[in-house]
C-alpha cells in the first residue's frame, strides 16, 4: 500500500484528548501490551506528532510519530503498528513466517500467499479472518511486514495452504519506513525457524549431490514430485506475486507484443491523457478554458513517465482536429471560438459513460511528480523542522554558569525558562511576601537591568524576568533534516523569496531565492517548475553571494511556485515570502 511515496497533508502535535483516545485505542487493539509498554509507546509528556497523509492511491491515513519514527498508522478507523514498533514488541501481533526470497516481493506490493508460509513445529498462529498480523523471516522474529489475514487459521489448513494468506499493508523499506530513521531490522533469533533453515539447507545439499543439477533445476524437480513443499511454496509465491504485480500495473505497462503502429500508439496516448485530464484535473469552475492551456497544463501533466505527447505524430496532426473528433464522435465536450482565432472549452459532459468509466493509470500525477523526479538512489525530500533557539551571550554567562552553560550554548526557550527557574529557587530569590516576584541579586542586576535601573528595581515579575533574559540572548535557529544531525545557525532563518521582475518592454520573469536554506536543490525545483508550467527556467548566481543561486522562470508564476512549495514540498507558508503578490484569478497583471 505504501510502496510508492505518499503526500503529507498536515503535521501537528497531538492534543491531550487525542493522546488519551489513542492510548485507549492501542490498549484495545493490542491487549498483550502491558501498562508500562503502553506508556512507552504513547507517553504522557513527550512530543507525539499526528501526520495526516494520502497514499498514492488516494487512501487517507494518519501516522503517529514519536522520536521521529512512525509508531502507528490508522487506516479506516483501525490502528496498526509500524515495523519500528514491532521491532521492540515482536509479540504484539501473531506472526506468519516466510522465506527471505519472498521479502522483496512483499516490498514490491505483493500479498503473502499461503504456499509461501513456513509452518513451524508448533503450527500456524491462531488468527481469525481480518485479524492484524505480521510477517517474519525464517531465523528471526523481527517483523518485516504488517497486514491482515484473509482467512482464519483453520480455513488456511482446510484449503490445503493455497491462495492468498495475508493482505499486506506496510513493509520494511516502504514509504512509511522511509519517513523514520531508516534503521534495519534487529537480530531477534527464532529457534523454531532456525531448525527449519538447517533442515532445508541439508535437503538442498543432498538433492544437489544426488542429481548433479543446478539449484533452479532442483527446485523445479522438487515441486513436480512433491518432495519439498517448502521450496514449492517459495516458487509458487514468487510466481503469484509476479502475477499480482502484473494485474496491478496492467493499465500502465505496455505489452511488448503490441503490434500497433507508432501513429496508433500516439492516438491512444492522446485519448488516455485527454480523459485523465478531464477526470482529474479540470473542474467546472475552470470553464471556459483555452484549448492551448488545457493541453499545456493538463494533458501534458497526465502523460505517463517515459512517454511524450506529440500531436504531429498522431493521425489528428492538430489539437483542434483532435478536440473536434472528441466533440463530434464521443460527445465529451463542446469547443467554441470565444475570441477570433482562439478556441476555448466551454462545456464538458461529466456524465459521459466513457469518461465516467475511465480509470486513471497507476502513475504519479504531475502534482506528485516533483517529489519523485529524483536520481536513482536519492532519498525523497522531506522539509526540515525549523525551531528558534537562544544562544548564551557574554553578558548572561554568569547567570548560566552554575548550569555549565557557556557562551555560545544554544538553548530552547523552554530550557531557558527551566534554568532560570532553577537558579531563582536554588538561590532562594522568590519574594516571600509575593511569590509572583523575584528578588534581584547582584548577578541578575548585572545581567538583566539597565544602568538606570540599578537603584530603582529591586524585584521583577516572573514573566518580565523570562522576557528580559531572552531579549539579551543571541537568537538563532535550528534545522533538523530527517536522518541528519541538527544544523544551528545565527539569526532568524530567511524565508524563500518569490518576486517578479520586468525584462524588456512587456516581459516578466519570476525569481525564487533561498531554496538552499531549506535543503531544496534549485536544479530540481527548476525542472519541476518547467514540467508544471511548460516555460523555460534558468539558474543565476545571487549577487553578493558565492554559494547561492536563484531560479528564474518566464512569466508571472508566483501562484504555481507557491503551490509547488506548499503542496508538494510541504514548506510551511510562513517561510515563503511574496506569495501574497500572486495575480488574482480573472485579472491580468
Amino acid at each position: 500500500m505504501f510502496a510508492k511515496a505518499f503526500r503529507v497533508k498536515s503535521n501537528t502535535v497531538i492534543k491531550g484528548s487525542d493522546r488519551r483516545k489513542l492510548k485507549a485505542d492501542v490498549s484495545v487493539a493490542f491487549p498483550s501490551l502491558s501498562a508500562e509498554e503502553l506508556s512507552e509507546l504513547v507517553p504522557n509528556k513527550e512530543e507525539l506528532k499526528v501526520v495526516k497523509i494520502y497514499a498514492h492511491k488516494g487512501d487517507a491515513v494518519t501516522l503517529y510519530v514519536l522520536h521521529k519514527n512512525p509508531v502507528f498508522f490508522e487506516l479506516e478507523k483501525r490502528i496498526y503498528p509500524t515495523v519500528y514498533t514491532l521491532w521492540h514488541y515482536p509479540n504484539a501481533l501473531p506472526a506468519f513466517t516466510t522465506w527471505p526470497a519472498v521479502v522483496q516481493k512483499l516490498i514490491g506490493g505483493a500479498d503473502l500467499m499461503l504456499p509461501g508460509i513456513v509452518v513451524p513445529p508448533s503450527g500456524l498462529p491462531s488468527v481469525k479472518q481480518g485479524d492484524s498480523c505480521t510477517v517474519t523471516v525464517v531465523g528471526s522474529r523481527a517483523p518485516v511486514a504488517v497486514g491482515t489475514s484473509t482467512m482464519s487459521s483453520a480455513e488456511m489448513c482446510s484449503v490445503g495452504m493455497k491462495g492468498r494468506g495475508v493482505s499486506v499493508l506496510h513493509t520494511y523499506m516502504d514509504s512509511i519506513w522511509a519517513f523514520g530513521d531508516k534503521s534495519i531490522p534487529p537480530s531477534i533469533p527464532d529457534a523454531d525457524s532456525e531448525c527449519l533453515v538447517m533442515n532445508a539447507e541439508d535437503s538442498e545439499e543432498e538433492r544437489s549431490k544426488d542429481d548433479g543439477v543446478q539449484e533452479e533445476s532442483c527446485v523445479d524437480a522438487a515441486c513436480n514430485q512433491d518432495t519439498d513443499p517448502l521450496s514449492c511454496g517459495v516458487q509458487e509465491l514468487s510466481l503469484t506475486g509476479s502475477d499480482e504485480d502484473n494485474r496491478e500495473n496492467q493499465d500502465t505497462v505496455v505489452d511488448p507484443e503490441d503490434q500497433r503502429t507508432p501513429q496508433e500508439k500516439m492516438d491512444a496516448l492522446l485519448l488516455q491523457c485527454f480523459l485523465h485530464a478531464l477526470k482529474s484535473k479540470v473542474k467546472k469552475a475552470d470553464l471556459p478554458l483555452l484549448t492551448s492551456t488545457f493541453l499545456r497544463l493538463h494533458m501534458f501533466s497526465c502523460c505517463p513517465r517515459g512517454q511524450k505527447i506529440d500531436i504531429k505524430k498522431s493521425s489528428y496532426k492538430k489539437l483542434s482536429k483532435f478536440l473536434q473528433t472528441m466533440e463530434q464522435q464521443k460527445n465529451l465536450l463542446h469547443v467554441k471560438e470565444l475570441t477570433k482565432g482562439v478556441d476555448s472549452i466551454v462545456e464538458v459532459d461529466w456524465k459521459n459513460p466513457e469518461l465516467r468509466s475511465f480509470c486513471a493509470p497507476e502513475e504519479l500525477d504531475a502534482d506528485e511528480a516533483p517529489a519523485e523526479m529524483q536520481r536513482e538512489g536519492e532519498n525523497p525530500y522531506h522539509p526540515p523542522e525549523v525551531s528558534t533557539l537562544y544562544s548564551v551571550s557574554a553578558r548572561l554567562e554568569p547567570l548560566f554558569r552554575e548550569a555549565n552553560k557557556r557562551k555560545g550554548t544554544a538553548l530552547q526557550p523552554a530550557e531557558v525558562r527551566t534554568l532560570i527557574t532553577e537558579y531563582v529557587k536554588r538561590n532562594e530569590l522568590v519574594d516571600e511576601n509575593n511569590k509572583n516576584f523575584v528578588i534581584i541579586n547582584p548577578i541578575l542586576c548585572d545581567c538583566l537591568l539597565e544602568k538606570s535601573e540599578y537603584q530603582e528595581v529591586v524585584a521583577l515579575k516572573w514573566d518580565d524576568l523570562f522576557s528580559r533574559t531572552l531579549n539579551r540572548m543571541q537568537q538563532c535557529h535550528q534545522l533538523v533534516f530527517p536522518g541528519q544531525s541538527p544544523i544551528i545557525k545565527k539569526g532568524q532563518i530567511e524565508p524563500i523569496d518569490i518576486s517578479v521582475a520586468s525584462r524588456g518592454s512587456n516581459k516578466k520573469v519570476t525569481q525564487i531565492k533561498n531554496l538552499e536554506l531549506y535543503g531544496l536543490d534549485p536544479m530540481a525545483v527548476s525542472s519541476a517548475l518547467q514540467h508544471r508550467v511548460q516555460a523555460s527556467a534558468v539558474l543565476h548566481p545571487v549577487p553578493g553571494s558565492k554559494d547561492k543561486v536563484l531560479v528564474q522562470i518566464q512569466g508571472n508564476q508566483i501562484l504555481q511556485v507557491g503551490k509547488l512549495l506548499i503542496d508538494q514540498y510541504q514548506i510551511p507558508r510562513k517561510y515563503i515570502q511574496g506569495i501574497d503578490k500572486a495575480p488574482k484569478p480573472g485579472k491580468k497583471k
